[in-house]
């Protein structure tokens, strides 16, 4: 009998959720984001199904999510960690790059990480992302813990249906933290 395993659906999970939100969120009229597929050349395509079975990226992705949130521009990437320590190889320079110059354009640019261990989404403002980031590059430490976020980004519990990550509460704490 095969076994199953979930390495191959990591993030695909987050992922759905993160989707049907969004969706909701649509249905609502409070956002407009879209899931950005990452660009791919075909190899081989079976001629019946035309379903592609061997192909390689075309380029970096940027990020997962683009959208509007009633006027904002948002762009925004979706990880996951099984520990209570989430390893910065997880975050690529071409996205830090893309989200710093996004946020230039005055586009407000994060993360929703799910902490898997804790059962925890959190939202990572790209400030504070940056923080690390330049820590790790002045030499310091690859990673962050997750006792040092700010406990207001934790995403709380959403009682609407349909709104499975309610990141919107918390994009509105980061927005007053910026003015």
């Amino acid at each position: 009998m095969p076994t199953w395993k979930s390495r191959g659906l990591r993030g695909s999970t987050l992922e759905e959720l993160i989707n049907r939100t969004n969706e909701r969120y649509g249905e609502l009229g409070l956002a407009l984001i879209q899931k950005i597929p990452t660009p791919i050349t075909p190899i081989n395509i079976e001629k019946e199904t035309r379903h592609i079975t061997l192909a390689y990226f075309d380029q970096k992705s940027t990020v997962d999510y683009i959208g509007a949130v009633q006027g904002i521009p948002v762009c925004f990437d979706a990880k996951e960690c099984a520990q209570e320590t989430f390893a910065l190889e997880n975050i690529h320079q071409h996205q830090v790059d893309f989200m710093e110059n996004f946020e230039k354009q005055d586009g407000v640019a994060f993360f929703l990480i799910y902490f898997t261990a804790l059962n925890e989404f959190y939202y990572l403002p790209f400030r504070d992302l940056k923080v690390f980031w330049d820590r790790a590059a002045d030499g310091g430490r690859k990673s962050f813990r997750h006792d040092e976020l700010d406990e207001s980004y934790v995403i709380k519990p959403s009682h609407d249906a349909g709104i499975f990550v309610p990141y919107l509460d918390t994009l509105s704490i980061d927005l007053e933290n910026r003015e």
